[in-house]
């Protein structure tokens, strides 16, 4: 078995997906590595990853929409107010996602659908310097 590690960076704009399968596919493929798992993990608290749709960008629009509707800011009961009011409701959103991906590696490369492509979700309102470490371990 082999294994390699990086750290993908991901300046964001504020609220919204930031893909980076092309960035996973060139650490993928400069690793050697042919049949494994990689994983994708973001080291922080106010944003996740997904797996979705990157045909239509009409998709991340309603992923926004929706979860702006599911976790508003302005609610009054929340405690961990602090940072601003997107803070807590950015912290809610993560945690109603995920954090770590696994993704299959086939063929040297990783195995996303047709569609599929591979999204840092951040729910801030300002920009972040985003970390995202990629993990793969297989063999060659």
């Amino acid at each position: 078995m082999q294994q390699a590690i990086d750290i993908v960076t991901i300046d964001t704009r504020g609220q919204g997906l930031y893909e980076f399968t092309r960035a996973v596919r060139r650490f993928v493929d400069a690793s050697g590595i042919t049949t494994g798992l990689l994983t994708a993990y973001v080291r922080h608290t106010s944003c996740s990853l997904l797996i979705q749709e990157n045909a239509d960008d009409g998709v991340k629009v309603d992923l926004d929409g929706f979860f702006a509707r599911l976790v508003p800011e302005g609610m009054t009961w929340l405690v961990h107010t602090a940072e601003g009011p997107d803070d807590m409701p950015a912290h809610i959103k993560a945690a109603l996602t995920q954090t770590s991906i696994g993704i299959p590696v086939a063929d040297g490369s990783p195995v996303f659908g047709t569609w599929q492509g591979l999204y840092l979700f951040e729910h801030r309102r300002r920009p972040h310097r985003r970390e995202v470490v990629l993990n793969i371990i297989g063999e060659h």
